[in-house]
């Protein structure tokens, strides 16, 4: 069970690609993201700059199909597996982690 309350209401999602395993985003969920997320199996998100649900693909139609759901060993993170349906940066890359730090 996710501990939202620890967090201050919000938890970091990690999303993987459930065939590669590449790890392609991060976002933020609250409790009603994760609810939708289940039950419409298109992963949403909170978005803390517009303040409401997002769900991943509204837009431009690259959605996220998820396949599974973690969390970690605090109940204070969540893995979701998940089968993009196209790029999921909004660069139009595949992930959104391309850039090396150097």
């Amino acid at each position: 069970m996710v501990d939202f309350v620890k967090m201050g209401g919000l938890v970091p999602v990690v999303v993987q690609d459930a065939d590669t395993k590449n790890v392609l985003m991060l976002g933020y969920m609250n409790e009603e993201a994760l609810a939708k997320t289940m039950e419409t199996k298109k992963v949403t998100f909170w978005s803390r700059s517009r303040n409401k649900l997002w769900t991943k693909g509204e837009t431009s139609g690259n959605f996220l199909e998820m396949k599974e759901i973690y969390s970690d060993c605090d109940d204070d993170a969540i893995l979701i597996m998940a089968k993009p349906t196209g790029p999921t940066c909004h660069t139009g890359s595949k992930t959104c982690f391309f850039k090396r730090v150097e």
